[in-house]
């Protein structure tokens, strides 16, 4: 009978389970003390040997033997075998109980899908649930030792009551070299295909339900066959087993408490006794047969699955389901709780101290926050606010965000550009700059699209989905050099015309300021005029307004003002008109002859 201790051990308490240390049956005692006493019997008789038997010299060979054997027996990994077999065995131990044929949902499938009250109808009922009965008992007459041991042959199968005389002629009429445990299920299918064709079943997916039933039920029953059939690898045992015992074998002659006169490093004292090797010997002998005994659990170990009870159980109540209880239904009436909108069960004074636990609501329920946070915000503040934090034009947002993100000049190089950096060294000798064109005639939308020159295209990183960035670099000597300043301006043609009156400046927002010619912003960042080099590319014959990005020499602060910008002032030395866009302060550090460019050709659609 399997132990069961589960009642005992339902509350933790001091010194719980110090009550199930003095329990036999099932023990690790009644299955290890055999081996224990052979091992310390051994222990014993060497050690006596050593001191009363032996000669001098004997006793130093012996010495030696013993240290070699302490050093080198730590070399078996006894943790690590024990641990992945003991593991492997529990786990095959569970899944083979899950793997028994329980008969609880064919019963009753079959008690409310096949129907009659007549005696055909519960002859169907009863020979289709003893079929599968059937079914079951031969898979574990099988596999088990004890259910072979209570059906040793088909005479007592047939005189306990689970096959008739007829069915077992048929049974043993049917010659096969393997076991026949399937045939009762189809002798079930049979059967249901009969109650089918008379009516009792009332459609085909009542049959298709049951018959799902039974081979989920077949299925277990060859699970368990092929879990019997198919063991742990016995390479995998042997090697377990070999290096528990041959372990211990070692530890018997390197554990022994040597001459302390001798003075051998760890042999201070003389003890006779070795606890700890007993301990040890107790805990990992002890790991090896709880594998030995979960190994198969149809036999007849304490902890072995009650495989007769499954089979008294399983029998009594599938028959009562299918005849005595077929129909029968108590007298329907209201419960207590019938106008009572808020059921709540009794209690008993030993369970009252339920009530006063305060029901769960979630983990957020009790979460403060403050009142100044719980308003609504309008959507129109939240876009204004947006509106404000950003520019329109995607590329100088994308800056912005870039250069205000940095904390010191190798960060802003080394975050965005450091992706660009084949690229720039492959425009090098490429000093020119494609013209970008673009049309501002609306306000709310615009189309971004570059043409592409012999100074190639950052990645798309850079941009957006329609628009490409051209860069053209060019390097005098000098050593790397941050970037400083940003500039935005409106090109024409050579002729130096007026810039079109059609180009569009944004409006001031509100809370920004205008940044002209050398006035500073309210972060003290200055915003200066820097004239674009004429482009090499010959102006076509209409002029059409261009913004040039132009980064030179710039150098990232810790953050950048994202203030909508008015119209710069002109230079009348330059071949166009150009809007300061963004300057820092180069702090007294001169600057350099090195210089990039980026120019964006975009048109309005």
């Amino acid at each position: 009978m399997t132990v069961t201790y589960t009642a005992r051990v339902a509350n933790a308490r001091f010194c719980g389970f110090s009550k199930l240390l003095l329990a036999w049956k099932g023990s690790i005692y009644k299955v290890l003390y055999k081996e224990f006493l052979a091992f310390f019997v051994l222990y014993a008789a060497i050690s006596i040997t050593y001191r009363f038997f032996l000669y001098e010299d004997q006793k130093r060979y012996f010495e030696k033997l013993a240290i070699y054997c302490n050093h080198y027996a730590s070399l078996i990994p006894m943790s690590f075998v024990l641990g992945f077999y003991v593991t492997l065995i529990v786990n095959r131990w569970w899944n083979q109980y899950t793997s028994i044929p329980l008969p609880d949902r064919i019963m009753c499938v079959l008690s409310g899908g096949l129907q009659g009250n007549d005696e055909r109808g519960r002859l169907l009922r009863r020979s289709m649930m003893r079929y599968a009965s059937l079914s079951a008992l031969l898979i574990l007459r099988s596999v088990s030792t004890a259910v072979f041991k209570r059906f040793p042959t088909m005479d007592h199968v047939v005189e306990a009551g689970f096959m008739t005389r007829e069915e077992r002629k048929k049974f043993e009429g049917l010659h096969s070299p393997y076991n026949k445990y399937w045939i009762p299920c189809v002798w079930f299918t049979n059967l249901a295909a009969v109650a089918r064709c008379e009516g009792r079943i009332r459609d085909d997916h009542a049959l298709k339900l049951l018959l799902e039933e039974l081979n989920a039920f077949r299925g277990k029953c060859s699970l368990l066959f092929h879990y019997d059939m198919v063991s742990v690898p016995l390479v995998y045992t042997q090697v377990v087993t070999l290096a528990v015992y041959s372990f211990f074998l070692v530890c018997l002659i390197g554990r022994q408490f040597l001459d302390p006169s001798q003075g051998y490093q760890g042999h201070d004292l003389d003890l006779y006794v070795p606890i700890f090797t007993l301990l040890q010997f107790f805990f990992y002998a002890g790991w090896l047969k709880v594998a030995e005994q979960l190994i198969n659990p149809f036999g007849e170990d304490d902890d072995d699955f009650e495989t007769n009870w499954l089979i008294d159980r399983n029998f009594q109540v599938s028959m009562m389901a299918v005849d005595e209880m077929y129909g029968d239904l108590p007298v329907m009436e209201r419960d207590r709780y019938w106008n009572d909108s808020n059921p709540r069960p009794p209690y008993t004074a030993a369970t009252l101290f339920g009530l006063r636990k305060p029901s769960f609501q979630g983990s957020t329920f009790d979460m403060a926050i403050p009142k100044e946070e719980m308003h609504f915000q309008p959507l129109e503040d939240i876009a204004e606010n947006m509106e404000e934090c950003g520019t329109r034009h995607p590329n100088i947002a994308l800056f912005n965000r870039l250069l205000g993100a940095a904390h010191s000049p190798s960060g802003f190089m080394g975050g965005a550009f450091r992706r660009t950096s084949a690229q720039l060294q492959r425009l090098q000798h490429s000093p020119s700059i494609d013209r970008c064109i673009s049309d501002d005639e609306e306000e709310e939308e615009e189309e971004d699209s570059c043409k592409m020159g012999k100074a190639g295209s950052l990645p798309s990183g850079l941009g957006q989905d329609t628009q490409s960035t051209l860069c053209s670099f060019r390097d005098d000597g000098g050593g790397r050099t941050p970037l400083l300043d940003l500039h935005f301006g409106v090109e024409q043609d050579q002729g130096g015309e007026s810039p079109p009156s059609n180009v569009k400046r944004e409006p001031e927002e509100k809370g920004s300021r205008k940044m002209k010619g050398g006035r500073s912003n309210e972060k003290g960042q200055t915003c200066t005029v820097s004239p674009l080099p004429p482009s090499p590319q010959t102006a076509p014959a209409t002029s059409r307004p261009t913004f040039l990005l132009h980064l030179e020499h710039c150098r990232s602060q810790p953050s950048i003002s994202n203030h909508v910008l008015g119209p710069a002032t002109a230079d009348p030395s330059s071949a166009g008109i150009k809007m300061s866009l963004l300057a820092v302060p180069s702090e007294g550090e001169p600057q350099r002859a090195r210089s990039v460019s980026m120019g964006s050709e975009f048109t309005a659609s």
